[in-house]
């Protein structure tokens, strides 16, 4: 196992500079600290950020990596991850990739410094690539550690993992929508790209096929889950003067991106377009408005996956599980219109 002292040597520096290139403390020139960086990455160190005494069965910390912290949904999540870790007196180390692979990949790495006991993820993105995979496979297995995957699938390692029922939530809004008496069906996607947001729109599809109506691809607007990105759609849709009786909007984030611009647009919810969103949002009923959504329990979310992790380190011998969140219906008002 390669040494702080071999890396100094490598790189032709003293072990405090290499100390303060690996915990970015004291100043170091930019050649400088290129250079160990390079020797570290070439010679694959990973130094333990805790006492080299300390076996990694006696580690308290467990590791969450997340993508979006500002998201209140994965906000929510981390409370209910946090009161079960507390239950069983494990400490938190939370990262936030901002939907980054390359922040990921550091997040773990600094996860493997670290020791962490076990990890909860939410990944990045959707590795599909057959190398990406085996890149995000041999980091899981440096870190040696029960792992659980929370809200997106990685469908190609069998790990623990949590989810939701994606393809009813779409479903589920979708019918709310079409038995409210609208018919001309319209939603904002999310990410594509994302097996939970083609699962939701596959949800809106089959609801509307099974209702006898169709699903007009002009009402079909792709976004990403991200607020400025449903409000340009949307905006750009109500501008046009045509737009559905009904829409889904399929995250928290799409939802208060459609709102923003149907005000904007003086576009009466409720009146003008009905709308059921995917996940509640919390402050929109401290504003007293009447939003239908398909829910889930967050907070529960972040429970089953933290004792599900809890029982992989207990017992790893135990077989794959996977748990999933049900589908929540509260109906305020805007499924339907109202002329």
């Amino acid at each position: 196992m390669t040494t702080i002292h071999e890396i100094a040597e490598l790189a032709g520096v003293s072990k405090s500079t290499v100390s303060r290139v690996l915990n970015n403390s004291g100043y170091v020139s930019p050649s400088v600290r290129n250079r160990v960086e390079t020797v570290i990455r070439e010679q694959n160190y990973s130094p333990s950020a805790i006492a080299i005494n300390l076996s990694r069965r006696e580690t308290s910390v467990i590791g969450v990596v997340i993508p979006e912290l500002e998201n209140t949904f994965f906000s929510e999540v981390l409370k209910g991850i946090t009161e079960i870790s507390d239950q069983n007196n494990f400490l938190i180390i939370c990262y936030d990739t901002a939907n980054d692979a390359l922040k990921e990949d550091r997040a773990l790495r600094m996860l493997e410094q670290q020791r962490v006991r076990g990890m909860i993820i939410t990944p990045a993105k959707e590795y599909s690539d057959l190398e990406d995979v085996r890149r995000l496979q041999a980091r899981f297995h440096s870190l040696r550690t029960p792992i659980v995957v929370v809200d997106r699938h990685l469908d190609k390692i069998p790990l623990d993992g949590v989810y939701y029922e994606n393809f009813e939530s779409g479903y589920l809004a979708a019918s709310e929508l079409i038995k409210a008496g609208n018919k001309r069906i319209g939603v904002i996607t999310g990410d594509l790209q994302l097996r939970i947001a083609r699962d939701r729109y596959q949800g809106v599809r089959q609801a509307v096929s099974d209702a006898g109506l169709d699903l007009e691809e002009v009402f079909v607007l792709e976004g990403d889950f991200r607020v400025d990105t449903a409000y340009r759609l949307a905006k750009k849709m109500f501008e046009s003067g045509e737009f559905p009786e009904g829409i889904v909007t399929s995250n928290n984030l799409t939802s208060l991106g459609f709102l923003k611009a149907a005000r904007e647009c003086k576009v009466k919810i409720g009146k003008d377009i009905a709308v059921v969103g995917i996940d509640h949002i919390s402050v929109l009923d401290i504003l007293d408005y009447n939003f239908s959504c398909v829910t889930r329990d967050t907070y529960e979310t972040g429970r089953a996956a933290m004792r599900l992790l809890h029982a992989r380190i207990e017992d790893s011998t135990t077989s794959r599980s996977t748990h999933m969140i049900p589908c929540e219906l509260m109906l305020k008002g805007s499924e339907r219109r109202t002329p």
